[in-house]
């Protein structure tokens, strides 16, 4: 099979694939050799608060990944007229950390707990105690001491812990495999053995045999592999798992599954030491490649994990980005339906809006906290609009407070970062926000305080990032490393914009950030007030 549409061709055995489970989409991206885009595929789905967890169900996980790949093919008809039946290689990617345990026959004891989850506050600060080294809640290792503190029934039943890409992974290839990177977010890993390490391990143990646990983490927890290693390949009940029409043949060969920080960083070309990225989607993340260690490895800002190659990398996580500035456009769009206007362009013409506000947003403060967010220390999260007396709100300066509030949080917990000197030679950013030219770019420089640069491969996303690790598993130059084979094979013809924080800018963030401090105080209320059991939202 061979369809040529310009200069992008499909050749049967020569494309390459990688699908990403994000948040709120499931997207599939096919490339060539010379890492173009060749066919995109996309399902929609949504997470839920069910008995106190925010989680997926597995059918959707199961359903949702050959949900996508159905829509790859149709993209791939619609383009070319046909649709791949072999691949050279193929990835699979995911959110980071959360919980996922299986027993011995790999049945799911308990519904998938995701990193949005903060239940996990004691188990993450005891490890953190015990280990000298900030454990995250939303880590795996969390949730399973978590588990093992409230004597879930579960427990001595646990053979298998992974991730949901290394879950997606196990699907398509029958291996219990994670990137370095994915399983920098399970447990804290030596970079310099590209191993869990041995050390907390230990100290786990510990802990775990005065609980009763009769099992050993290391024999629960997935194989650590680097970018550019074989992690399996694809079984026949793989390729009908992806594809249930039994068109994709079996065969290929699987890179290690990766989390979307580590194919962030691929995807920004951000995986050398000085240089970093920023993803902004339902979540927000900083992720910079560190040259030297921290000097305080307990820094509860920050969390300390891998790029794909195992490099170390200092991350700071916040648990919310977007998802409180989507639910004002919908409420934006569907006043204008109201009124008659159409939704054409409505996010580029809100967000252009949005520099024509005051600096400093006219004294709003938007708080968009619709989970718990750890650098702020609030555990469940309650949305706040507030402003301050004796202001007049527009919509420019509503909007603008909408979008500084995306990267408010994540500003707080970069302030560590310069403390510590870490030094950044190049700042990337990517995700779904800076579709709209300029506009989020702008604000996150003045956030940051750092020149921001946006990739025109930036719309691609983790799933091209993730299509581009499995390439790499097929380079000819086996001891080419991923930061020399992303410079000189992928990213030296993309074009990219950078923006310096301007002035103004800065000087009006530093003011929003003063309020939106401040707005902690009503957020804890409002939080205790309507309760934290229920996952009410306001």
């Amino acid at each position: 099979m061979e369809k040529e549409v310009g200069a992008a061709t499909i050749r049967d055995g020569e494309a390459v694939l990688g699908i990403e489970y994000g948040s709120t989409r499931i997207k599939a991206v096919l490339i060539d050799r010379a890492h173009r885009v060749l066919a995109i595929g996309t399902h929609d789905w949504e997470n839920s608060l069910e008995n106190g967890y925010w989680t997926y169900p597995q059918s959707e996980l199961d359903a949702g990944i050959a949900a996508a790949y159905a829509s790859l093919k149709e993209d791939c008809r619609a383009r070319y007229g046909v649709a791949p039946r072999r691949l050279a290689a193929l990835g699979v990617s995911a959110m980071m950390h959360g919980y996922l345990a299986f027993d011995a026959d790999g049945r799911l004891l308990v519904p998938f707990r995701t990193w949005r989850n903060t239940t996990t506050g004691r188990a993450a600060r005891a490890l953190s105690e015990a280990f000298s080294f900030h454990v995250p809640e939303r880590w795996s290792v969390s949730h399973v001491y978590q588990a093992i503190l409230d004597h879930e029934e579960h427990v001595p039943n646990i053979a298998h812990l992974t991730t949901l890409a290394g879950y997606a992974h196990y699907r398509l290839t029958g291996e219990w495999a994670l990137s370095v990177g994915d399983a920098s977010g399970m447990f804290p890993i030596d970079s310099a053995r590209l191993a869990y390490d041995e050390r907390m391990l230990e100290t786990f143990a510990g802990l775990a045999e005065r609980e009763g646990v009769a099992w050993s983490l290391p024999d629960l927890l997935p194989r650590v592999l680097p970018a550019g290693e074989v992690a399996g390949r694809l079984t026949e009940e793989g390729a009908r798992f992806l594809d249930p029409t039994g068109e994709l043949e079996a065969g290929c060969p699987v890179c290690p599954p990766e989390g979307d920080a580590g194919t962030g960083m691929i995807a920004t070309n951000s995986v050398a030491p000085r240089t970093g990225n920023v993803s902004a989607g339902t979540s927000v993340f900083s992720m910079v490649v560190l040259e030297r260690p921290l000097a305080d490895a307990t820094r509860p800002e920050v969390d300390l994990v891998t790029t794909p190659a195992g490099d170390p990398v200092a991350m700071v996580h916040c648990n919310n980005c977007t998802s409180d500035l989507n639910d004002l456009i919908s409420v934006l769009r569907e006043y204008g339906r109201l009124m008659g206007a159409s939704d054409d362009d409505v996010y580029r013409r809100l967000f252009e809006l949005a520099l024509e506000g005051d600096a400093d947003a006219g004294g709003l403060v938007s708080v968009p906290f619709v989970s718990g967010e750890t650098v702020m220390g609030v555990d469940t999260g309650v949305p706040l609009q507030l402003r301050a007396p004796g202001t007049h709100p527009t919509l420019a300066n509503l909007m603008r407070s909408a979008l500084m509030s995306c990267f408010a949080a994540l500003a707080c917990g970069n302030e560590a970062l310069a403390e510590e000197g870490v030094g950044i030679d190049r700042l990337y950013a990517h995700g779904g926000v800076f579709k709209t030219p300029v506009v989020a770019q702008r604000l996150l420089a003045a956030a940051l305080r750092a020149p921001v640069t946006v990739m025109d491969t930036a719309s691609e996303g983790g799933a091209w990032g993730q299509a581009v690790a499995a390439a790499f598993m097929l380079r000819e130059d086996r001891g080419e490393d991923l930061a020399r084979y992303l410079d000189r094979e992928v990213f030296g013809q993309v074009g990219s914009s950078t923006i310096a924080p301007d002035e103004a800018d800065v000087a009006g963030f530093a003011t929003y950030l003063d309020r939106f401090r401040r707005a902690m105080a009503a957020e804890l209320a409002a939080e205790g007030g309507l309760g934290t059991a229920s996952g009410v939202e306001a």
